[in-house]
């Protein structure tokens, strides 16, 4: 997955643990995370599980939740950053106005900020964290969606890192195409200049370095999905409705 960072732990995005080619379920993870101590617990035996387990996927930080940080991991490793001037965020697909939007595109926009806790499906979580940005339903009636469409599918321009939300998940109001963090520009260490931002949902569903969006069909499995992980993330939930409240 991809995520954050703040202070002294570099964040990132959710990522789904995989061992010797295996998938890690998010319930297993949880589970072990809900042990409590687990240096204590275990003598570290666990910690150093679960850190093989996601050492595949590229940078970590420990896996354990931090005191109030993000951590980060890219399933690519190192991903080049992209100036914000430079920036475009194409929306195709099932739409009636393809089109590419560059920073100031997406500022002409309504704006809406939200503040909302950052979870991950690892188990740390930043509270409070201030988001800004284009609401995705507002995004999406800019370029008018089609009537055979169902759902809505994310591209990180790391080449990489997919996701996707059903149409009726894309249409809520809590759902950002974000181009502030914590009053200002989204960092590239964040998944700047632009990223998704999934508020009901496990951070893996808010993808970084957005760079694609496209209206299709049918909901496609993402990067983490393909790997054993829920295509519907609501925090807290088990049931992936999509009529979760606002």
């Amino acid at each position: 997955m991809n995520e954050e960072e703040r202070a002294e732990d570099r964040p990132t995005e959710a990522s789904p643990p995989v061992e010797d080619g295996s998938p890690v379920g998010r319930r297993i993870v949880l589970g072990m995370l809900g042990l409590g101590v687990v240096g204590i617990a275990v003598g570290g035996t666990l910690q150093q599980k679960v850190n093989r387990a996601l050492a595949p996927v590229g940078q970590i930080g420990n896996v354990l939740p931090a005191a109030g940080g993000f951590r980060y991991y890219s399933v690519v490793g190192s991903v080049r950053k992209r100036k914000a001037a430079e920036h475009r965020v194409t929306v195709a697909g099932l739409v009636e106005r393809p089109r590419a939007f560059s920073m100031a595109d997406l500022a002409a926009l309504p704006q809406t900020r939200i503040n909302r806790d950052f979870q991950c499906v690892t188990g740390w979580r930043v509270p409070d964290v201030g988001w800004a940005g284009v609401a995705l339903p507002d995004l999406l009636n800019a370029v008018g969606v089609s009537p055979s469409a169902q759902a809505v599918r994310f591209r990180s321009f790391d080449g990489e890192y997919t996701e996707s939300l059903t149409l009726a998940q894309a249409q809520r109001r809590d759902v950002l195409v974000a181009t502030e963090m914590q009053g200002g520009p989204v960092a590239h260490d964040h998944g700047g200049p632009v990223r998704l931002y999934v508020a009901p949902m496990y951070g893996y569903k808010s993808l970084k370095w957005l760079g694609g969006i496209e209206v299709t069909d049918k909901v496609v499995s993402g990067y983490w999905e393909r790997r054993g992980y829920d295509v519907d993330a609501w925090v807290g939930r088990s049931n992936g409705r999509d009529d979760a409240p606002t």
